[in-house]
């Protein structure tokens, strides 16, 4: 079932959900009724996880909440020449008002001036303003009062019910230009079929391919076997973690590579795994840059050709994810709004110093820093470093504490554990040594 949102007047939503009826065997239908068009930017922001195609009543809430839809599909009708031809041929047939003397918002003078034409009507001096850019309720409000004010109109036009209320209030005669129930209708098709365009495409095939760079330097730097082992082991548990968040499952292919397979459905469904998260775990536990290829395709082979040139792209970067669409348009580097970062040296002779006496490298301590940084906190615990840096609690405990001893982190108090054990310590990085 594709979710979509409703927004509007609580008349237009109740119109539009009426309509819609005809069409629950394949979309599902959530109303969201606002008193002002203004509301609609916070009900998109606030609910664009819960919808999958939104349906404005008009171009004013669709305008205000343009910003907020991200990558969503959005409807809405549009005034055409039915809507204009009936409140034009009430104020003229029905209710004897000449043309001259009504103020028109949200039309265009063309479509004004065509829509006349074919009702064989005239207005020498319409008074127009048309929809080009959002507008609060009370500007709109403003305009035709003005004119009403000056003796200029006697009656106003509006395609907004919030607008045609104030106006009401005010005792100004008022006309409202609806859509008709044929108008949802045909919108309702549109998005139907949108919706089955959008359920193939959530149905494509995605492969991730990662792989973590300076393999050869890895294996080259002493270590023994079991200790090579065991940082395989991580890197897979990495992989895993990953893999399981987005339903997918996970070939390693060797030397530090691996290939992911899922869907595309299960890659949007999941915005708070972003790729790059994956990236900063594995370079946090090798001291190693790693890149990602995304690929989407129709076929299992298309979609890995795809990452395969993702990953070719990727790789001019550091820790950079690359996506390749199925029709070959590329994206990237695809980018996180918390991205951890750090350097391998410094030119502080003084900090350098004080880490060799530490026995702690300058980039672990760059570690720590951009961790701290990533938790949104001024401070760390041996926990914290422990699971972000693939270490064991012990030894980053052995690590805070030589750090602490020799004045370049310091320890500032002392955390209750949520289950038995004793009291963590928590640090915090001096500022001197954050450079």
């Amino acid at each position: 079932m594709i979710r979509v949102g409703i927004v509007g007047p609580k008349d237009s939503v109740e119109m539009m959900l009426g309509v819609g009826q005809e069409f629950t065997d394949h979309l599902m239908l959530i109303p969201y009724t606002y008193q002002r068009a203004e509301e609609a930017a916070a009900f998109v922001s606030e609910n664009n996880q819960e919808v999958d195609i939104w349906f404005f009543s008009g171009i004013g809430p669709y305008s205000i909440a343009r910003e907020h839809l991200e990558k969503k599909k959005a409807f809405y009708p549009q005034i055409n020449a039915s809507v204009l031809s009936k409140v034009l041929l009430e104020l003229v047939y029905r209710d004897g008002i000449s043309l001259d003397r009504v103020s028109f918002d949200t039309v265009s003078e063309m479509h004004f001036r065509e829509t006349l034409e074919e009702l064989d009507l005239s207005c020498e001096h319409p008074y127009l303003n048309p929809y080009e850019e959002f507008r609060l309720t009370n500007q709109w409000v403003n305009y035709h009062t003005s004119l009403f004010r000056a003796g200029k109109v006697h009656a106003c036009v509006t395609g907004m019910l919030s607008v045609a209320e104030e106006l009401k209030e005010l005792g100004i005669r008022v006309y409202r230009m609806g859509f008709t129930r044929l108008t949802f209708r045909e919108i309702f098709k549109q998005i139907v079929q949108e919706g089955e365009t959008l359920h193939f495409k959530r149905s494509q095939i995605a492969v991730q391919l990662v792989e973590v760079s300076d393999v050869e330097r890895l294996i080259n730097e002493p270590a023994n076997a079991y200790d090579l082992r065991r940082l395989d082991l991580k890197l897979q548990e990495i992989i895993l973690d990953y893999t399981e968040s987005i339903s997918g499952s996970f070939v390693a292919l060797g030397n530090y590579k691996f290939i992911i397979f899922s869907t595309r459905g299960s890659l949007d469904d999941n915005p708070a795994f972003h790729p790059t998260i994956i990236l900063e775990q594995l370079m946090l536990l090798t001291n190693s840059t790693a890149n990602m290829g995304i690929g989407f395709g129709i076929t299992a082979l298309a979609a890995e050709r795809n990452a395969q040139l993702a990953l070719v792209h990727a790789k001019k970067f550091t820790n950079a994810a690359i996506l390749v669409d199925t029709d070959g348009s590329i994206e990237g580097p695809l980018r996180q709004a918390k991205s951890i970062s750090y350097g391998y040296w410094t030119e502080d002779k003084e900090m350098s110093e004080s880490l060799k006496k530490a026995g702690v490298s300058i980039t672990t301590l760059n570690k720590i820093i951009s961790v701290q940084k990533a938790l949104g906190q001024n401070y760390i615990s041996a926990t914290d470093m422990a699971e972000w840096m693939g270490m064991t609690p012990r030894n980053a405990r052995r690590i805070l504490s030589d750090l602490a001893e020799h004045n370049i982190i310091e320890q500032i108090g002392e955390e209750t554990p949520t289950n038995r054990g004793r009291p963590r310590k928590i640090y915090r990085v001096l500022p001197h040594s954050c450079g």
